[in-house]
């Protein structure tokens, strides 16, 4: 009985099982050295601009001008660091601490207002508390862009604060807040009832349960949303454009009133488009094992 019926369960089974496809079929038949090589060959290709980047910031103008960058593998001798030395030597130096200036306290502002109150979202009870999370989600739509006229007209009632670098930081930091706090949010309700029930027991106050217990806990979502931060205000050029004076410039508007003169100005432009480059690759490096982690804050309950 058990054996007559053993080939209609596999064939139950097999009837059952998803249909794979062919280049799942193919992945299989190749094996997996194949397609490793395969994405190493299309990392490679997709790091081909950023390394012609390089090669014309470490050549002079007259050589970029005439031949491709691609001619330094048989002329090494081309490459000079001269390019760095002169841009270090110009104002450039100026707007890359205008944008560290900028980029960091946007960046710890926004996850430390936000840890905050995605603590209270998760695990403390207030009156409206789901209305005004439902807010918070529905300031993730809006746009930028909606906001410019109105809060440079603000800024402009203020004085000596429109085109001042704390101007830069309080707009970065209020459309940062929304996406910030709906990420850790969703990543501090997962975090275990008991262990806040069991130091509430112990007399600990909410601000100490938040320092020793959430925020620890939440430290793969908070780097996550610190690269995010990060690169957006790093990477900005519209809200430079807007409230960033000439003294207060970041790197993006500092390299963007240097487009009008591509041709002349090539040295400074790939050698201060590279050197924006690099910091951002560090951190992304130094933090990328909490970056998918991050990711999947809160899709697993």
């Amino acid at each position: 009985m058990a054996t007559a019926t053993a080939p209609a369960v596999e064939r139950g089974l097999e009837a059952g099982a998803p249909k794979r496809g062919v280049l799942s079929k193919i992945v299989d038949r190749l094996g997996g050295g194949v397609v490793q090589v395969l994405m190493v060959l299309i990392g490679i290709f997709w790091l081909v601009p950023t390394l012609g980047l390089l090669v014309a910031s470490l050549r002079s103008v007259s050589v970029n001008n005439a031949e491709g960058w691609w001619t330094v593998f048989t002329k090494p001798a081309q490459l000079t660091l001269s390019n760095y030395a002169n841009l270090l030597s110009s104002g450039f130096t100026a707007s890359f601490w205008n944008t560290i200036a900028i980029t960091v306290p946007t960046t710890v502002l926004v996850i430390g207002i936000a840890a905050m109150a995605a603590y209270a979202f998760a695990w403390m009870e207030f009156p409206g508390r789901d209305l005004l999370f439902l807010v918070v989600v529905g300031l993730l739509i809006v746009p930028v862009q909606i906001a410019l006229i109105p809060i440079a007209a603000l800024y402009g009632s203020i004085p000596g604060m429109f085109g001042s670098i704390p101007s830069v930081v309080l707009f970065h930091v209020a459309f940062g807040l929304p996406f910030a706090i709906f990420l850790l949010r969703n990543f501090f309700v997962g975090i275990p009832a008991s262990l806040l029930e069991a130091a509430r027991m112990d007399g600990a106050p909410e601000w100490k349960i938040f320092v020793s217990v959430v925020f620890p806990l939440g430290k793969p979502a908070i780097a996550s949303l610190g690269i995010f931060q990060f690169l957006w205000v790093w990477n900005d050029l519209l809200i430079a454009l807007v409230f960033a004076d000439t003294e207060s410039q970041p790197m993006t508007k500092a390299l963007q009133s240097q487009t009008r003169q591509f041709g002349n100005n090539i040295d400074i432009l790939s050698s201060g488009a590279f050197l924006s480059l690099i910091i951002p690759l560090i951190l992304f490096f130094a933090f990328q094992r909490y970056f998918v982690q991050g990711m999947m804050a809160g899709s697993v309950k």
